[in-house]
């Protein structure tokens, strides 16, 4: 018999060395791999016992590149954001029940979106699958003429793009409603700044103050992604006289800038002021945090995203290019009743 790897060993198992340790052929090993016709039940036990001692595994990704399909989904997300690491997660659920891989890429300070979107396509990826991308819509439209493109947590109007979304305005009109519910009239917003979906959001808050005759209290703080954009749009909110009994936040990430400021400055949340996040991301259910938020609905956003990448390369007919998703309200324990 021929030499096998060896477990442990540097060196991949490959065919020849199955087939040298089930004392078969190569072809036949590639037919029972391939779970083809051609082989007895025998040599299937035997071919199968030998790939398991060796720890081999099939090399899909460079069959599929030997093919003329990838069945390569790249993704590319911001490591800034929180909730996007709760949408991968769910991408890769969506892709694997369909049949496809992911590839990533990621945004990072010192790596940008069009840097990440290159990587992907030299992949060889059939589909992009972007989340919160920042780029102007005539350059995803320009990449969707050569292969399609789903655009995820964000709006963008191109009759060859895909775009699947939570209804961002509507998640703020939420929060503004609970909180007024509670009694509070002096509503804060921090804001997204430019980022996807921060002005849906600006919109949904100030319709909801304007809905529920709250014109003159309507505030908005610059904000951003990240615990620093909240803690300084926090300091603000404590200069404001008089300061807001509530403030809603363009992500939870942003929040815990917020929150970490505001117990600094002694201040009791939610008994002195209420805060709510949006997304609904880990950071917000961990015990220690408990953040009332805005949740957007990651499996169905998720499933979606997959599907309609699927139903482009399938070339199934699509009748909506845009999907909106309802968000939802989830209550925990950053808001109550305002001061007395």
């Amino acid at each position: 018999m021929g030499p096998a790897a060896r477990p442990g060993s540097a060196r991949r198992p490959t065919l020849a060395d199955v087939a040298a340790r089930a004392g078969v052929s190569v072809a036949l090993v590639s037919i029972v791999i391939r779970d083809a016709p051609g082989a007895s039940a025998e040599s299937r036990r035997r071919v199968l016992q030998a790939a398991d001692e060796l720890g081999y595994r099939p090399d899909t990704r460079a069959r599929l590149l030997r093919s003329s399909r990838s069945r390569l989904l790249g993704v590319v997300f911001g490591v800034q954001h929180a909730f996007h690491g709760d949408l991968v997660s769910g991408l890769y659920t969506a892709a694997d029940e369909v049949g496809y891989e992911l590839a990533l890429s990621a945004v990072t300070p010192g790596r940008h979106e069009r840097r990440a979107v290159a990587s992907l396509l030299q992949d060889r990826c059939e589909a992009l699958i972007l989340l919160g991308p920042h780029a102007p819509t005539s350059y995803l439209a320009g990449i969707a003429a050569h292969q399609p493109v789903v655009v995820v947590a964000r709006a963008a109007r191109h009759r060859d793009l895909d775009v699947v979304r939570t209804d961002d305005a509507e998640g703020l009109r939420q929060a503004v409603d609970h909180l007024v519910t509670r009694g509070h009239r002096r509503i804060a917003h921090i804001d997204g700044g430019r980022a996807p979906g921060a002005a849906e959001r600006r919109r949904g808050y100030r319709e909801a103050m304007r809905r529920h005759g709250l014109d003159t209290e309507t505030r908005v703080l610059t904000g951003g992604l990240t615990e620093d954009d909240g803690a300084t749009a926090a300091r603000a909110l404590l200069d404001a006289n008089p300061p807001p009994t509530a403030v809603t936040v363009f992500n939870d990430r942003c929040a815990l800038g917020v929150l970490d400021v505001l117990h600094r400055a002694g201040l009791s949340v939610p008994d002195d002021i209420s805060v709510i996040g949006y997304d609904d991301s880990r950071l917000a259910r961990l015990s220690t945090i408990n953040l009332t938020t805005i949740a957007q609905d990651t499996e169905q956003i998720t499933t979606l995203a997959v599907s309609r990448a699927a139903d482009r390369l399938g070339h199934s007919p699509v009748t909506q290019r845009e999907l909106v998703i309802p968000p939802r309200l989830v209550v925990r324990a950053t808001t109550a009743a305002p001061p007395p």
